[in-house]
C-alpha cells in the first residue's frame, strides 16, 4: 500500500513537472514573438507642398537611412491641385508632386530627394535615353547596396529595366531595355551585352561577391544574377531551381498540384547572412529558398487559400545574428506576417485592411533597420510609408556591412546632414 502511494505520488510529480515544462515552452514561444508599435508621426511633414503617390519600394541602407521610391504619376488631379498636368489649370492650393526617390532618417526627417519627372531637369540632363538611362513609367522596388549605390526597377507595360545610380542620383548603368524583352532565359541580348529583363520587381546585392540578384518579375519567371559592377550575366533559375518556362500556368488554384514554375510576379529576392536566398512567389502564396548557385533547399506556404494578388509580397529579416525572424508583407490580406526562420512557421502577424495608422491598404514592401524597426510601403490608394518601432529591443547585435536593413554600420548619425501595376 505504501509502495502504491509512493508510485502514485511520483507519477503526479512527473505529470506536474510535465505541465510546468509545457507552460515554460508556451511562455518561451510567446516571448519569441517580436513586438511592434506604429509611429504615427513618421515620416515628418514634407516640404514644398509635396504629396506622396504610390510608394512602390522601401529600403534601409547601411547608415540606417530609409529610402523610398514613389510613383509621382499616380497622384490624381485633385491630389496634385497646385501642380497640374501640362495644359490644365491650377485647381487648388495643394499639392505638388515630389521627386521619386526620397531619403529619411529614423525620426522621419527628409534628408534629400531626387529623380523622376518631378525633379526639375533630372530627365533632361541626368537620366536620358542618349545616356542609356530610361526612367521607368511605373517605378517598382528600390535597393541600396554596401557601397551606397542605389538600384531602381520598373514594371510598367514597357518597363524591362533596372537602373543603377550613385547615392546622389548620378546615373551609372542600366540592365535591360525599355520596350524589349527576351524571355526568361535571355542572358546577353540587351545593350552592352547585359541581359534583357521582363518587368523586374526587386533586387539585392550580395556584398560578399558583389553580385546583383534580380526578381524578374512581372513578365519573366526567374531570378537572375549579374555582376553588380558591370551588369553582366552570371546565372539564373526558376522555381525549384528549374530552367524557367514562360508558358502561362493559368490562374492559381489552392486545390491544384504545386506549381513547378513561378507565377507572375516573382516579387522579391532576399539574401540571408547564412547564404540562403529567399524568393517571393507571390500568387503561389509561397517563398522558396535556394543556395546562391540556384540549388533548391525548401519552400514555405502562407495563407494558401488566398486568391487575388497572393500573400507573399516582400521579405526582410530581423537584424539579430541568427536572423531568427522573417517578415512578410502581404498586400492581399494586408498584414505583416512574422515567421520563425528556422522552422518556416508563422508565429505572429500585425495589421489589417484599413486607413488608420498601423493598418494597411496594399502593403507592398517592407524593410528593417539595425534596431529591428520595420518600415512599410503601400501602393494602390494606400500611398504612404509607415514605421513600426520594435519595442522589445531583443533584435540588436548585428553590425555587418550590408544594405536594405540586413546588417548596418553602427553609425547612428544622420550622414546626409552632411491604377498601375502592383
Amino acid at each position: 500500500m505504501i509502495r502504491r502511494y509512493l508510485l502514485s505520488g511520483a507519477a503526479l510529480l512527473l505529470l506536474f513537472a510535465g505541465l510546468i515544462s509545457l507552460q515554460f515552452q508556451a511562455e518561451a514561444r510567446r516571448d519569441e514573438r517580436p513586438r511592434f508599435v506604429v509611429d504615427a508621426q513618421w515620416p515628418k511633414p514634407l516640404p514644398n507642398n509635396w504629396l506622396l503617390g504610390q510608394v512602390a519600394g522601401v529600403a534601409v541602407d547601411r547608415h540606417d537611412r530609409i529610402w523610398i521610391v514613389q510613383r509621382q504619376s499616380t497622384l490624381t488631379p485633385d491630389e496634385r491641385g497646385s501642380d497640374p498636368a501640362p495644359g490644365d489649370p491650377v485647381r487648388s492650393d495643394c499639392c505638388n508632386r515630389a521627386p521619386a526617390v526620397m531619403v529619411f532618417d529614423r525620426e522621419g526627417r527628409l534628408l534629400k530627394a531626387w529623380g523622376g519627372a518631378a525633379d526639375p531637369g533630372f530627365l533632361t540632363t541626368r537620366c536620358t535615353p542618349a545616356m542609356g538611362c530610361e526612367w521607368p513609367t511605373n517605378e517598382h522596388g528600390i535597393y541600396v547596396d554596401h557601397l551606397d549605390y542605389v538600384y531602381i526597377a520598373g514594371n510598367g507595360g514597357a518597363n524591362h529595366q533596372v537602373l543603377k545610380f550613385t547615392n546622389d542620383g548620378s546615373f551609372v548603368y542600366q540592365i535591360g531595355k525599355s520596350g524589349l524583352t527576351g524571355g526568361s532565359n535571355d542572358t546577353n541580348g540587351g545593350p552592352g551585352g547585359r541581359p534583357l529583363l521582363g518587368q523586374p520587381a526587386d533586387m539585392e546585392v550580395d556584398p560578399l561577391t558583389n553580385e546583383l540578384y534580380i526578381a524578374d518579375g512581372y513578365q519573366n519567371k526567374r531570378v537572375i544574377v549579374v555582376d553588380a559592377a558591370t551588369g553582366l550575366y552570371r546565372r539564373h533559375w526558376g522555381a525549384y531551381g528549374n530552367v524557367p518556362i514562360d508558358a502561362d500556368p493559368g490562374p492559381y488554384d489552392p486545390n491544384a498540384a504545386l506549381a513547378t514554375q513561378f507565377r507572375n510576379p516573382v516579387h522579391c529576392v532576399r539574401i540571408a547572412d547564412d547564404g540562403l536566398v529567399y524568393v517571393c512567389d507571390r500568387v503561389n502564396n509561397r517563398y522558396q529558398v535556394f543556395q546562391k548557385n540556384g540549388q533548391f533547399v525548401r519552400e514555405a506556404f502562407l495563407a494558401r487559400e488566398t486568391l487575388g494578388n497572393g500573400s507573399m509580397w516582400d521579405i526582410d529579416l530581423s537584424p539579430d545574428h541568427a536572423q531568427r525572424h522573417l517578415y512578410n508583407a502581404d498586400g492581399e490580406n494586408n498584414k505583416v506576417w512574422v515567421f520563425n526562420r528556422a522552422t518556416d512557421q508563422v508565429i505572429d502577424s500585425f495589421g489589417r485592411n484599413g486607413r488608420y495608422a498601423g493598418q494597411f491598404h496594399w502593403v507592398h514592401n517592407l524593410a528593417v533597420d539595425s534596431r529591428g524597426n520595420i518600415y512599410t510601403a503601400e501602393v494602390d490608394t494606400g500611398k504612404r510609408a509607415q514605421k513600426f518601432e520594435r519595442t522589445d529591443r531583443s533584435s540588436r547585435g548585428r553590425g555587418h556591412d550590408r544594405g536594405h536593413g540586413r546588417g548596418h554600420d553602427r553609425d547612428d548619425r544622420d550622414d546626409d546632414h552632411r491604377g498601375h501595376n502592383r
